[in-house]
């Protein structure tokens, strides 16, 4: 694929070899519908398909799809010279035609252990369809409906892969969520006698599911198109010569610009909130103990503007947004340090059940930018990613440390004025309220002092209440200790890679525990969503 600063949106397929004559036209008027569906729904998104051109129902979803000017990535079970020995010679003619306009052709890696007979044919073609399978958003299977065999790939195979991950990983497991890909089922008879005509189409999955994971793909492809990436390119010069990691990183790059923008407006949403708070208790103080009657207008408008915060978040979606997007662009980082070490290990095999639950279209994203031949170069990347990632924590726990200490200085002197005023309002209680003993000293008008001495100590009560509770929604101090763990465990991975050399084992480790690290990150914030209690 060529760079983009989109996620594609993946359309694989699986189809039968053999499609009757007499159902051809109205099969390809059904995948040719579902296409310009999909192409509508997802309008600010590049669709492409994944196919392995496989004769019959692969040929035709291709002949589809270049109808309506979708690319093509072309995943062959076999190497392409000997793979398009199978074809017949007009077959041949149109698989070789789609070949030379899809954007990447490649052999499928072996997803599961190579059995004992070796990778014969079925397997071959077995691991082509888990691939396509795992990495498309939506499966085209033109398929008759019919049960098949667990040892090979047919159609149905293909299905089962895509809706519940029935295949055996290496290592691992294939863990996905149920409901979160879709199989749209395009009748395919082979038998003269059927229950319905050629081309009915069959939704199986969880259709909300799957239309969420569409529609915030495309939401966030909306606005990464107007987004620059800016900031300073992660990888040394050489790592360019390759398109992958170039789109990779500038996806990378433009989610987390994305990711600031909405933390700023996040940040923005509490502060206001916090301070609507404050000034509307000072507020109905005035109007209750002072009988400022006025003051019950100020009341309305610092309950509008919290309202209008409160409606701004929820419509902006900011606090979401400003998550999910960070969730993408650090897991797309990591794929882009994998793929710069050379490593073929894939964020989406290493991501946590609870990240794949709670962000479906992140992960789904992952596995579409992802999709591509494995890489050819091996680079090191101690320097460049775990170096760079003590430094970056280092600092960031100095940011977190700052924080924390301006909301000390704030906190602290409000929570001893507080205090102080409590001990001032008990002492004038007991001299001149008359609290136990008749008044020791006459002040004159009592309840006007009285008035102003609780206006005083609920206003600082307030203020230091909320100010805590903005400060206290920024987790500071689980963020300051998150970073400077990261630090130490950056400092081990260094020297663990000098000692024992840039290994998958290694790699895998690394990328794990940075995964983790996020995914936790996500999970705890995702507690602090603005609302009225602030």
């Amino acid at each position: 694929m060529k760079s983009e600063q989109t996620v594609p949106i993946l359309i694989g397929v699986t189809g039968h070899r053999t499609i009757r004559q007499q159902d051809y036209d109205a099969i390809y008027a059904a995948v040719k519908t579902e296409l310009e569906k999909l192409k509508a729904l997802c309008a600010h998104s590049r669709l492409v398909m994944l196919t392995s051109l496989a004769e019959g129902g692969d040929l035709l979803c291709a002949d589809a799809a270049a109808e309506l000017g979708i690319p093509l990535v072309a995943v062959f079970p076999r190497e392409r010279e000997d793979y398009r020995k199978d074809f017949s010679e007009e077959a041949r003619k149109r698989f070789d035609r789609h070949c030379e306009r899809a954007e990447q052709l490649f052999t499928a890696p072996f997803t599961e252990a190579v059995p004992e007979g070796g990778a014969n044919r079925d397997f071959r073609f077995r691991q082509a369809g888990i691939y396509v399978a795992a990495h498309c958003h939506v499966l085209l299977a033109l398929w008759d409906g019919g049960p098949g065999t667990e040892a090979a790939c047919g159609t149905a195979e293909a299905a089962e892969f895509a809706l519940n991950g029935n295949y055996y990983p290496v290592t691992g497991a294939s863990l996905l969520p149920d409901g979160n890909k879709a199989v749209i089922h395009i009748f395919t008879p082979r038998e003269e006698h059927t229950k319905e005509a050629a081309g009915t189409v069959h939704f199986l999955g969880n259709r909300e599911n799957v239309m969420s994971i569409l529609q915030k793909t495309d939401e966030f492809n909306r606005e990464a198109k107007q987004a620059d990436p800016g900031g300073k390119s992660r990888l040394p010069a050489e790592a360019v010569t390759d398109p992958m990691l170039e789109r990779m990183e500038n996806l990378s790059l433009i989610a987390g610009r994305l990711s600031s923008s909405y933390a700023k407006k996040y940040r923005s949403v509490l502060a206001l909130l916090a301070a609507a708070g404050a000034l509307l208790t000072f507020a109905f103080l005035m109007y209750d103990e002072a009988q400022a009657i006025w003051m019950i207008l100020i009341c309305g408008v610092m309950l509008l503007i919290s309202w209008v915060c409160y409606r701004y978040a929820a419509r902006s979606d900011c606090h979401r947004r400003y998550l999910e997007y960070r969730a993408l662009a650090e897991c797309l980082r990591v794929q882009t340090y994998l793929r710069y070490a050379g490593s073929s290990l894939q964020t989406t095999d290493l991501l946590s059940w609870t990240q794949k639950e709670e962000t479906a279209w992140v992960t789904a994203a992952l596995y579409a930018v992802a999709a591509g031949e494995n890489p050819k170069q091996r680079q090191d990347i101690r320097s460049c990613w775990v170096e760079e990632q003590r430094s970056y924590h280092q600092k960031a726990a100095q940011r977190s440390q700052r924080r924390i200490t301006v909301s000390e200085r704030v906190l602290q002197p409000a929570f001893i004025l507080s205090i102080t005023l409590y001990c001032a309002a008990l002492a004038f209680e007991l001299l001149a309220g008359g609290l136990i003993f008749h008044p020791l000293v006459h002040a004159g008008n009592v309840e006007l002092y009285r008035t102003v001495l609780k206006i005083i100590l609920g206003t600082i009560s307030a203020v230091t209440l909320f100010t805590a509770n903005y400060y206290g929604r920024l987790s500071l101090p689980r963020t300051l200790s998150d970073h400077e763990k990261m630090e130490r465990f950056y400092s081990k991975m260094s020297a663990l890679l000098q000692q024992r050399g840039q290994t998958d084992e290694l790699l895998a480790v690394l990328a794990r525990e940075e995964l983790i690290e996020n995914g936790n990150w996500v999970s705890y914030q995702r507690d602090n969503k603005p609302d009225v209690s602030i």
